[in-house]
């Protein structure tokens, strides 16, 4: 088996669970190939690594049976980048802190790992966003998980988001800035401004304001086959937009259209979890004292 691994920096008191990982997976007799960037930050606190072999952002990984993640839900978004349309699913192990992604818990390590050397789980196929532009943004990495997002980049004053789907005008969003969120992100920024819980298999894709100066302005949801574009304006010439974690500075020049990505990501799905069981655990979602 071929199980590649992406993690982040840690610190002493994640060590243990790290090396108790990479002891896990040399027992498998699986082929591992570490991200080099990860496998940089942690050469010099962990032994017995040297013989690993790494792979760069951009290598095709189709090769791989699998994708571990160590860390937390950024960490995941980031292995999404590296294994683009490969089709490879991932499995996240949260050593992080809320990790609705990242779902495997550290007391599940081992059983995880099992159900993933024995190919035992299901996995569930999640929309990305595709985002194109008059501009060359994000080195060709355009894609993401979980939302899109425009956003103002002085304190100062607002920003003017035109928004039109298919070509026809919808709204002119004064706001700090407007995310279009996937099913998949529908638990993140999106459902911090007010956005509504998108189940995953849902083909959708969700527009919410940030701060819109206007009480009438809601949370819109529309078909993921429609195209989204945008144009933007305000007093400062410097605004942000992001795919995921992933940030880049424009001017009021650029063009931003937003579709459905042709691939999907792959989560793995372990037999134990499903989406509702992590909502109640992860948001407390639906919480009562009744129940």
């Amino acid at each position: 088996m071929k199980i590649g691994v992406h993690g982040k920096d840690f610190g002493p008191g994640q060590r243990d669970l790290i090396r108790y990982v990479f002891e896990l997976l040399a027992k498998s007799s699986s082929e591992i190939v570490v991200s080099h960037q990860y496998f940089s930050s942690i050469l010099d606190q962990l032994n017995g690594l040297q013989g690993l072999k790494t792979y760069q952002p951009g290598d095709d990984l189709k090769h791989l049976d699998t994708m571990l993640t160590l860390g937390g839900d950024g960490t995941l978004l980031e292995a999404v980048t590296h294994v683009g349309c490969a089709g490879v699913p991932i499995l996240g192990i949260n050593t992080g802190r809320l990790g609705f992604l990242a779902t495997t818990a550290k007391d599940s390590i081992e059983s995880a790992l099992e159900a993933m050397f024995s190919q035992d789980y299901d996995f569930d196929e999640r929309t990305l966003i595709h985002l194109d532009s008059n501009n060359d943004l994000f080195d060709g990495l355009n894609f993401a998980l979980n939302d899109f997002t425009i956003l103002k980049k002085d304190t100062s004053s607002m920003i003017v988001v035109h928004t039109y789907i298919d070509g026809e005008f919808l709204n002119s969003y004064w706001a700090d800035g407007v995310i279009v969120s996937t099913p998949t992100g529908s638990t993140g920024y999106s459902i911090s401004c007010g956005g509504p819980l998108v189940l995953p298999q849902s083909d959708n894709f969700i527009i919410t304001p940030v701060s819109p100066h206007n009480l009438t302005v809601r949370p819109i949801v529309v078909p993921d086959s429609s195209r989204l574009s945008f144009t933007i304006e305000g007093r400062s010439n410097s605004f942000l937009i992001s795919l995921d974690s992933r940030f880049e500075t424009v001017d009021n020049s650029i063009r931003l259209e937003v579709t459905k990505e042709k691939f999907k990501t792959k989560l793995v799905k372990l037999k134990d979890n499903n989406y509702f069981k992590t909502l109640r655990q992860k948001l407390n979602w639906g919480l009562d004292v009744r129940n």
